[in-house]
């Protein structure tokens, strides 16, 4: 990784526990929700987590955080293992990560006025000196106004309220935020506008952002690297423009087909994907997308493919990689 990088996640994974059938009710499995994940995020980038639903994208933005607890890896945030501290230190190490949610309405407490939603991270940490004025500003931010801090969230329309849920994110300045889909609820309307206020508040304040979404048409514009999961794997990972004009996973290739995204459309092969994705619980042998991929070959179920290094700095866990012409060489690690 990067030195310098702002957060770097090394080996990280999440398996939950769930229990066997009612025959063996002693019998626990693990769930793989995130298996294995690396990357990093440089200070002030944008990298968003895309793939099908399920695929781990909400679990990795939680457990970058420690909102859930990781099974195994490194979680590094500014310079901070973040796996190996607790209690103060944790505390103040949160101060600079944030979350937005993707339901704006259950992420805030219906009985709390607007205010003190967006407060209550202030006095959490002890910042909350002068609350008005810094609420008002808040609120003058985000695109509202003082007058909103009294009301209740089901005053508020979907886009307001989540423009809510964004000040209280950035009410403690912010080093680095995770938006976990958070554009997914609100009409096409509210979502551009929220999207552009997304730009705004980056250029204005300098945060990094890990943006989870499953709309690959908001990781184009929102992103400046991609990072794309499947059942809890890794598969490629690169910037928007080589990602998009030149796909080297047959799962990229696949996502990207099935969005037809303007000027990429000419970029990409057709690409439709039979069948669902696996169990986390059981997930297949080998390459976990080889049931799916369209390119497999005996040693995709054989054989877990490695994260490999290519040009333009992009990776890709392929035995066989593709590109616009379709079908490549074998890569060479």
């Amino acid at each position: 990784m990067a030195d310098g990088s702002l957060l770097r996640v090394e080996g990280l994974r999440k398996h939950f526990e769930a229990r066997g059938n009612a025959f063996i009710r002693s019998t626990t499995l693990p769930v793989r929700a995130v298996d294995d994940v690396s990357f990093s995020v440089e200070p002030g980038e944008v990298v968003a987590v895309v793939g099908e639903s399920g695929c781990g994208k909400s679990t990795l933005g939680r457990v970058v955080i420690r909102l859930l607890e990781p099974t195994a890896g490194t979680i590094t945030f500014n310079g901070v293992d973040i796996t190996r501290v607790d209690g103060e230190e944790l505390r103040r190490t949160r101060l600079l990560m944030q979350i937005v949610f993707q339901d704006p309405f259950s992420s805030l407490n219906p009985r709390m006025t607007v205010g003190d939603a967006v407060a209550y991270p202030l006095r959490v940490h002890g910042l909350d000196n002068d609350r008005e004025r810094t609420v008002a500003g808040l609120l003058e931010r985000v695109g509202l106004s003082a007058m909103h801090s009294r009301r209740l969230p089901h005053e508020l329309s979907g886009g307001q309220r989540q423009r809510i849920g964004i000040a209280r994110a950035i009410a403690v300045n912010p080093r680095l935020v995770v938006l976990d889909e958070p554009v997914a609820a609100l009409d096409l309307s509210a979502q551009a506008h929220v999207l552009n206020l997304f730009k705004e508040l980056q250029r204005d304040m300098g945060m990094a952002y890990l943006f989870i979404t499953h709309d690959l048409s908001v990781a184009e514009f929102m992103a400046d690297r991609i990072l794309v999961m499947y059942a809890g794997k890794l598969m490629e990972l690169g910037d928007r423009k080589s990602l998009f004009e030149s796909p080297r996973h047959p799962y990229t290739e696949a996502l990207l087909s099935a969005a037809v995204l303007g000027s990429w459309g000419d970029a990409v092969r057709e690409t439709v994907l039979e069948g669902d994705p696996p169990s986390p619980i059981s997930p297949p042998s080998g390459c976990r997308f080889h049931p799916r991929c369209p390119y497999a070959e005996p040693v995709c179920a054989s054989e877990e493919p490695s994260l490999m290094r290519l040009d333009n700095d992009q990776m890709a866990a392929c035995h066989r990689l593709t590109g616009k012409l379709g079908r490549a060489a074998a890569a060479t690690a």
